[in-house]
């Protein structure tokens, strides 16, 4: 690989401490690259770097800005089949997912080069002083960005691209299951004219210490993080002490309810999206799937068939459906959450089982009559296994679909479009699909409520994230 070292200031280095780790093709278990692993003084260099180049980036019309940002979304369009392939290979996605998530995550350089020329005040004149109030927009500085391992291309341009657009620098921690993506995309954004120092890479085996260096100096003053529920509360924790702005995209835990009248077809199409996109290994995936008792066995006889149908093996080979999980550790929870099901009653109509050999690999499994306390309906299962359960009452429905601390995303599934909207409205979730398995949008606000995160990412909200209103109050 050419691109495994630390990338910090615009320049390629092995990092101070001189460590390195593995990583590995999930599908063989084979070595990819010897990766450079950033120390904390990696972590205080980058800080330098970063803080250096902040005013000139800061100070450059938002039009520039927005013109870098469009060009890297055409620099990485051209580049799809590529970028795709390295995502497959250290993530283990078949090629179609891989396609699709390079296809996504360069849609945010898209949008937010056109929302960068959109930072839009307020000038209004005060009711009871007669002051003229005016509000504006300014970057908030340093940004620590921490990205997780199952979409290593989108969780990273789904949070540089507002950071930039903003006026903002950025340290990015890519997990160290899937750096090489992320930094393979860096001579991309130098070609598209971003400067040293505003965009920074420190792949890391010791991310604890590494990111709490950052979080504990007062030159950062955002941090977003994708990933699971303990470790935010753990980087919130860490930012208090500097009360540092947080952007938090956390667990989930997404309930598929689908009603009698739904239109079947469309129902088992949209949960082999909601559940089977990036092989389960998602936040927003269904991780709770309630059908109506009246029309159960008909939507799981045909959900079944297509789980079934499909082909499980290397990313790369045609005609592959499902690679493997990203690692061992993954695939053996997966396991385990099974296991727990069948245990208290839960029935297997298709998978169950993992194959020998080498790979991390997890056939798409169906499981009926999953029990309340299932682990797999408190835990999110992030792998191909579809968990379900049927209903008679509406309102039993939703609150079983509330019961839970996570409020990432909902899918609702009728033909009633009265009901769709009065249900969503009662869902406690921060997304919700209705008669759709897909929400994921850069033009639209990423995020939930309750324990699955605060702040939004994409829409015109993911660009705030990153800015500071100011207020000035004056009189002519």
């Amino acid at each position: 690989m050419k691109y495994n070292d630390l990338y910090i200031d615009g320049t390629w280095c092995p990092g101070s401490g001189g460590e390195r780790f593995d990583v590995l093709n999930p599908a063989d278990e084979t070595l990819l690259a010897s990766v450079a692993s950033a120390s904390e003084d990696d972590a205080i260099a980058a800080l330098d770097a970063a803080q250096r180049a902040f005013p000139d980036w800061a100070a450059l019309k938002p039009r520039d800005r927005g013109e870098i940002l469009r060009k890297a979304f055409e620099l990485m369009h051209d580049r799809l089949e590529d970028i795709a392939r390295l995502i497959t290979l250290e993530n283990g996605k078949a090629r179609a997912d891989a396609m699709g998530e390079a296809t996504y995550a360069a849609e945010f350089f898209r949008w937010f080069s056109e929302e960068a020329v959109r930072g839009e005040g307020m000038l209004a004149k005060a009711p009871s002083s007669g002051a003229r109030t005016l509000v504006h927009y300014k970057p908030a500085g340093v940004a620590v960005l921490v990205t997780p391992w199952n979409y290593p291309a989108a969780m990273g341009t789904r949070k540089i691209a507002p950071a930039l657009a903003a006026g903002c620098p950025v340290i990015i921690k890519p997990a160290a299951e899937t750096p090489l993506t992320m930094l393979a995309l860096m001579p991309l954004l130098e070609e598209a004219g971003v400067p040293p120092g505003i965009v920074n890479v420190l792949p890391t085996r010791q991310p604890g210490p590494v990111v709490d260096t950052m979080l504990q100096d007062p030159r950062v003053r955002v941090v977003s993080f994708t990933g699971s529920t303990p470790v935010g509360r753990t980087l919130l924790r860490s930012a208090a002490s500097q009360v540092i702005k947080p952007a938090m995209e956390l667990g989930g835990n997404a309930p598929f309810v689908v009603f009698e009248d739904a239109h079947i077809d469309a129902a088992v199409e949209g949960c082999m999206l909601a559940k089977m996109r990036n092989l389960g290994e998602a936040c927003t995936a269904a991780n709770r799937i309630f059908v109506h008792e009246s029309i159960a066995e008909t939507f799981i006889e045909r959900f079944t068939a297509r789980m079934a149908a499909l082909k499980v093996g290397d990313g790369l080979a045609d005609g592959t459906d499902v690679g493997p999980l990203v690692n061992s550790a993954t695939r053996d929870k997966v396991v385990a959450l099974v296991a727990d099901a069948v245990a208290k009653g839960a029935k297997v109509r298709c998978g169950g089982l993992a194959p020998e050999g080498k790979g991390f690999f997890y056939p798409p499994t169906v499981l009926t009559d999953v029990p309340r306390d299932a682990d797999c309906c408190r835990e999110e299962i992030f792998g191909p296994v579809a968990a379900i359960q049927t209903f008679t009452d509406e309102v039993d429905v939703i609150a079983r679909a509330n019961d839970t601390e996570y409020g990432l995303v909902a899918y609702v599934f009728t033909e009633d479009l009265r009901r769709g909207l009065a249900v969503s409205e009662q869902l406690e979730f921060g997304m919700v699909g209705l008669n759709r398995g897909l929400v994921s949008d850069p033009a639209a606000p990423f995020g939930g409520v309750k324990q699955s995160g605060l702040g939004r990412e994409g829409g015109h909200e993911g660009m705030l994230e990153f800015m500071e209103s100011q207020y000035i109050s004056t009189n002519w």
